[in-house]
């Protein structure tokens, strides 16, 4: 709750008083629905009178395995058969709001709110987001007392019928038993239902069958094995047709002209929408309308100057080179750096791309007073709110279908898919089935940010880091993200009026993990006229490339072998250290010295810790071969482990091919890239060999999805050091840029 001098703070007492009104919290009914025969426990769980237990999950299953690991925290505190368990996607409801996702996510970019103020908002903003790595930490606890509440109330129902103590019961595979009797889930469902809760409510304890820390299969497996796992491009509806979209060059974009009669002779097509920003093509197949979109020869004008990768870079060097917001400091820096002698080192990261498999899909059927609309989002009430606004309708007249997602990364995040799916079921007035084109998912991506770093560091005696000062020019990401998911909120709109220029997010992780007596990070917003989004690790995925990479040429400057150098300055991280120990021993570590081709990075993310061993080198076309990465991760707490490793090795890949390749340039407000082939992503031959260690650990659970990506790149710049003599500063690495 917000405490009463909360509500006085936050840019003076006038805007703190409008914020809080805004904010405060509202109390919400579960509208979990339930089929014949189902009962519904409370928001989380359903049991059916055939023993299935259906849990409802409120993130976005984009392959991290929530659709596996959430059931699994109630399942467990229930007792259930895991053969029993059912998972299907809550519905819209603050109750399933997520306010660590959207704290870790845009919390940064909106600390004019206190934290009081922050996290009652999240919450009454009902912002159900999958972002961050949060869905074990945010819903943990939710799961087990909604798994230890269905248990009790079976418990109960069972001990009428027993004329026994219900605390006397166990519950385990499924079953309510006592002595030699035991009833199944099933039996007892209708019961258990209108049974009454205790207070306070046990939780299971001991340690016998229990799910928690098991390797369960995944609940979505075997239907993506087989096929017949429904994701947006598999709705089908009656009399529903397909549509392809052209949308401008990135910048201040408008519709001049398209050839609708050539477009109208191709077979097939029905009709062609036309708004100020896009034309689109709607036909009894995606192809025919896709061909229609050529045919239309569309044409927009742009005003403003051109965007290019020249004025990319001179747009950050501009705002490098400018005045900065100082965003962390620790000791007296400027006493560490006076009249001494500093190693400095400048580096850069180019623009990435999410290049999921999916490209953005949407299916939406517009019935005059109400619209249905299917799509893979990571923000379901962000898209709800697009649609309802692009056509006009309340919020409440959207009912929104939450697939599983192809690979989101943070483009699900969007709410402009949602928006166009709308207009086009409004205009077409029969179901539309929206389809970008690879080409258009590479020319309009929410980039992650290109940024440019200046690193400085005063060595002392020994080599010991007297003083570190990072700079970091990039665009206020954060902030565009927070305005495009709370478009015309009045919370965010003050708390970002009342804020200073930097931006949290433009520069998160950019504090070295280490204890070092004088530390400052700045950031110098950049404009560099081209939207960005969030992209898997966000900005921790250059901020680590820059720490780590530098770190080492401080290794190296001070004569110190790097594992050893990293240790000695970590203090009282033990965490962090034994992921540094283990992975160099179980990748052979050799010190890093000159041929061995062998770097090493880590990285501190989301309550959890790794680090990441490469072995790389460049061959006789220069191509950098990466020939090894071995991963030590302690994530804490584990609920799943084979899923934990799943995301760990995904990471691993993930940040390869963003290390090598994943980029694209600009010319005149358009992408270089239009196509995966010209991407370089690592094929099957490209893999290296992979070994990720899994310490074991009873600290709290912390975040695992995007944890492997950022020491990646800096790990392989640091092997090809090692390997070459060559310091690569810029990403994506290749030979010709050091």
């Amino acid at each position: 709750m917000i405490s009463r001098r909360g509500l006085l703070i936050g840019g003076g007492a006038g805007v703190g008083l409008v914020l809080a009104w805004a904010a405060w919290p509202r109390r919400y009914a579960p509208n979990l629905p339930a089929i014949a025969g189902e009962h519904v426990f409370n928001a989380w769980v359903k049991i059916g009178e055939d023993g299935h237990v259906s849990v409802a999950v409120p993130q976005a299953e984009g392959g991290q395995g929530v659709y596996t690991t959430l059931p699994q925290i109630l399942a467990d505190d229930l007792g259930a058969d895991w053969r029993q368990v059912a998972v299907e996607p809550a519905p819209l409801n603050a109750l399933y709001a997520n306010p660590l996702g959207a704290e870790e996510l845009l919390g940064g970019s909106l600390d004019a709110l206190p934290p009081l103020l922050r996290d009652a908002w999240w919450r009454r903003s009902g912002l159900q987001l999958t972002a961050g790595s949060s869905s074990v930490r945010a819903f943990e606890d939710d799961l087990r007392r909604a798994g230890a509440a269905a248990r009790v109330l079976l418990t109960k129902a069972a001990a009428r019928r027993w004329d026994a103590d219900w605390t006397s019961l166990s519950v385990w595979g499924g079953f309510v038993r006592h002595g030699d009797k035991r009833l199944r889930f099933g039996e007892l469902a209708a019961e258990a239902a209108r049974e009454t809760l205790p207070d306070p409510l046990p939780l299971r304890g001991g340690e016998a069958n229990r799910l928690y820390g098991r390797s369960l299969p995944r609940l979505d497996s075997p239907s993506k094995v087989d096929g017949s796992a429904s994701f947006a491009g598999d709705v089908r509806l009656p009399e529903m047709v397909f549509a392809s979209i052209r949308q401008g060059p990135v910048g201040d974009t408008r519709l001049l002209s398209a050839n609708r009669a050539a477009a109208e002779r191709i077979r097939g097509v029905t009709q062609v929408v036309t708004t100020d920003t896009f034309v689109a093509a709607i036909a009894s197949t995606w192809w025919a309308a896709d061909r229609a979109l050529e045919a239309l020869s569309p044409r927009f004008e742009t005003r403003g100057g051109l965007v290019s990768s020249d004025s990319i870079a001179a747009a950050l060097g501009s705002a490098l080179n400018g005045p900065g917001q100082r965003m962390a400091s620790a000791g007296d820096l400027s006493a560490a750096f006076k009249g001494a002698r500093v190693v400095t080192a400048d580096y850069a990261a180019g623009l990435a791309v999410h290049a999921a498999l999916e490209t953005p899909t949407a299916t939406a059927h517009w019935q005059g007073d109400r619209l249905e609309i299917w799509l893979p989002t990571q923000a379901p009430g962000a898209a709800r709110r697009a649609a309802a606004a692009a056509i006009g309708l309340s919020e409440a007249a959207v009912v929104l279908h939450a697939t599983q997602i192809g690979g989101g990364f943070g483009q699900g995040l969007e709410p402009g898919l949602a928006a166009q799916a709308a207009v086009l079921a409004q205009a077409a007035r029969r179901p539309v089935q929206l389809v970008w084109s690879r080409a258009e998912d590479l020319l309009h991506d929410r980039y992650r940010p290109p940024a440019a770093a200046r690193m400085a560091a005063r060595l002392g005696t020994g080599g010991q880091i007297l003083g570190w000062l990072t700079k970091i020019a990039a665009p206020a990401t954060g902030r565009e993200l927070a305005a495009r998911l709370l478009a015309g909120d009045p919370v965010t709109k003050a708390a970002v009026a009342v804020d200073g220029r930097g931006d949290p997010y433009a520069i998160a992780g950019a504090v070295p993990p280490y204890r070092l007596p004088a530390v400052a990070v700045d950031h110098h917003p950049a404009d560099i006229g081209l939207p960005t989004g969030h992209w898997r690790s966000g900005a921790h995925s250059y901020t680590c490339f820059f720490t780590e990479c530098f770190l080492d040429e401080l290794a190296h400057a001070a004569g110190s072998e790097p594992v050893s150098y990293r240790i000695g300055m970590l203090g009282g991280d033990a965490r962090l250290a034994r992921c540094l120990s283990t992975a160099a021993a179980l990748g052979g570590w050799e010190g890093g010295v000159a041929g061995s081709g062998q770097g090493i990075a880590c990285h501190s993310f989301r309550g959890s810790h790794v680090a990441v061993l490469a072995e790389a080198h460049v061959d006789e076309g220069q191509r950098i071969r990466v020939d090894r990465l071995v991963a030590a991760v302690d994530c804490g707490r584990v609920v799943n482990p084979d899923i934990v490793r799943q995301q760990i090795e995904g990471g691993l890949l993930f940040g390869l091919a963003a290390a090598l390749g994943g980029s694209t340039g600009f010319t005149e407000n358009l992408a270089d890239m239009r196509q995966l082939a010209q991407l370089s992503l690592p094929r099957l031959a490209d893999t290296p060999d992979i070994t990720v260690e899994l310490i074991r650990s009873m600290e709290e659970p912390g975040g695992v999805s995007e944890l492997a990506v950022p020491p990646v790149a800096p790990a392989i710049a640091n092997a090809l050091q090692s390997a070459t003599g060559l310091r690569l500063r810029r990403l994506p690495l290749s030979p010709g840029n050091a």
